[in-house]
């Protein structure tokens, strides 16, 4: 299981789009808002087709109510 560092903005005109920096960590763009767990769905299936893996085997770990999150990837 693989682990990432990503911020999260939602709302945004540019996305959907995965960007990774030099440091390893992700800046996830989405379109959804942040309203009932809808940025964080988004970031899963963004996330998910990025990886090529099902959505099943992403999990938010910590940051689920904030734009910095720790993630999973079961690869």
């Amino acid at each position: 299981m693989t682990r990432y560092g990503i911020t999260v903005k939602p709302g945004s005109k540019k996305g959907p789009l995965v960007e990774a920096s030099a440091d390893g960590s992700l800046t996830i763009y989405v379109r959804e808002r942040a309203v009932d767990g809808a940025a964080n769905d988004g970031v899963i299936r963004l996330l998910a087709d990025h990886f090529g893996v099902p959505r099943s085997r992403i999990d938010i770990v910590r940051g689920h109510t904030s734009r910095s999150k720790l993630i999973a990837v079961d690869e």
